[in-house]
């Protein structure tokens, strides 16, 4: 079946998607409300969009679009395509106060205090201009011409700011990433009995099969509908064509980080195990300097685990570490990716296999306390922001990520594993850099009683966030005709 797949049109592919553009460092965000839905539509239908194509040389600059659902909704898009798209993603990250408390936004990262993306505060589009040093000056005004001030109102962009590869706190940055299997030869059929970055494509982009050998829902739309013949027929159900395809949804956050109270923080703490720098390696999960993981990449790392050219310290699991006394439980490396298989131990044979599937077998018990891990998985694509050495302002993270389905993959994570204080049957305590103020850290100790770090405070305070659909060049042409 997997032969007769379609071959993936990087063409028609947003290029966030497969570069992340790492060698284009200056980047702005561009928040936009539609102030005239026909100047929109037409400035689209030119727009520059760079694709997923591999050009020699690369691009020095780069243009991303994405909507949210108001903004699909302003172009004239049918309210009946509209519909079709995930529940989340019409009611926005701040859309729902059950939303904010799952996602941990609360008091001081109630949406109501956020600088942008508030119920009150809505965003249409998001552009994304990215350029190579010295090459945004001339790409800017190209971008946002007569056609897009006719067509948009603009907030002043996020800027980036290039810390080389750290993010604020001083730690390497994006050394944990999935792998698509842009081949689409993973075979999903079986249980995975040990980890990989190699990542079903449907879990990222839409219109392909994902980790569950399924097709994630998305818009698809009938053939009689003006403009659909620019748009590819929908694998699962060919009498349709497919809005989805060659599409995700784009979740971003403004991370603000209180570098200086985290440091504080840290080096005035006493335990038994760690103090100062060693705690906050411990909390973070990764060594300083140069971000090698707590759990030693020896015996321990998986051979099968494709990573990134010159990223070796990526090539690890925890099966080497199961009591937590190297990289503690709750180290946010170790929540955000548990690295995980969907059953504990590697049981063979098929016995094994569905003893383990009932619950039985070895394996440390804690194992099956967190989902599998192929499930969830994020593509990142944030940038920094700010000069934490330099100067008194505002600095964190712009964190950007990709993925098919918001619920199961972002809010999973956001709440099952980043502020659930029952992880990995913790004693609750949340994330200790993204968890809520107050909470407590475990250090494991071997043969002895954990050390615990009580009080933190908030390090990283969200500023503004918002859901959005990044489409393929296809769909964009589709929007571009759109008209109730």
């Amino acid at each position: 079946m997997r032969n007769s797949l379609s071959a993936v049109d990087y063409s028609d592919i947003q290029g966030l998607l497969r570069f992340g553009f790492g060698k284009l460092p200056d980047t702005r965000y561009y928040r936009l409300c539609i102030r005239d839905a026909a100047a929109a539509r037409a400035w689209l239908a030119v727009a520059p969009v760079s694709t997923a194509e591999t050009k020699s040389p690369p691009p020095t600059r780069a243009l991303q679009v994405a909507f949210t659902a108001s903004g699909l909704r302003k172009l004239g898009v049918r309210e009946q395509v509209v519909a079709n798209f995930s529940p989340e993603f019409l009611s926005g990250m701040a859309g729902e106060a059950d939303r904010s408390r799952r996602l941990g936004d609360l008091e001081d990262n109630d949406p109501s205090k956020w600088q942008w993306g508030s119920p009150g505060d809505q965003i249409d589009l998001l552009a994304i201009l990215f350029a190579a040093d010295g090459q945004m000056a001339g790409w800017q005004p190209e971008v946002c011409n007569a056609q897009w001030t006719q067509a948009f109102d603009a907030a002043d962009p996020l800027t980036t700011s290039d810390l080389k590869g750290r993010e604020p706190f001083g730690f390497i940055d994006g050394i944990s990433q999935p792998v698509p299997d842009w081949d689409r030869r993973r075979d999903t059929s079986q249980d995975q009995l040990d980890y990989t970055n190699l990542v079903a494509l449907g879990e990222f982009i839409l219109g392909y099969r994902n980790e569950y050998g399924k097709y994630t829902d998305r818009p698809v739309v009938e053939s009689s509908y003006e403009g659909s013949e620019a748009l590819l027929a929908a694998e699962d159900d060919p009498g349709k064509r497919d809005l989805g395809r060659n599409g995700s949804y784009l979740v971003m956050r403004q991370l603000e980080q209180n570098v200086s109270g985290f440091w504080d923080f840290v080096n005035h703490q006493t335990t038994a195990s760690f103090r100062g720098k060693q705690l906050a390696e411990a909390m973070v999960g990764r060594r300083l300097d140069d971000g090698a993981p707590l759990v030693p990449l020896g015996a321990e790392a998986i051979e099968g685990i494709q990573v990134a050219a010159g990223q070796p310290e990526n090539r690890f699991t925890y099966g080497g570490d199961p009591e937590g006394n190297r990289c503690p439980f709750g180290a946010h490396i170790r929540r955000s990716n548990p690295r995980n298989s969907d059953l504990p131990g590697r049981p063979t044979g098929l016995i094994a296999r569905t003893w383990a599937k009932l619950g039985g077998g070895e394996g440390n018990l804690r194992d099956d306390l967190i989902a599998s891990t192929r499930f969830h998985r994020l593509l990142r694509r944030g940038r920094e922001y700010g000069h934490p050495r330099q100067d008194a302002k505002p600095c964190g993270l712009h964190f950007v990520c990709l993925n098919a389905n918001i619920t199961r993959q972002f809010e999973f994570v956001q709440n099952a594993w980043i502020v659930n204080g029952k992880f990995n049957a913790l004693p609750d305590e949340s994330d200790p850099l993204l968890g809520a103020p107050g909470g407590s850290f475990s250090i494991p100790r071997d043969g002895m009683c954990p050390s615990r770090v009580t009080g933190i405070p908030r390090f990283i305070t969200v500023r503004g966030g918002a859901y959005f659909f990044l489409p393929s060049l296809r769909a964009i042409r589709y929007f571009a005709r759109s008209a109730k």
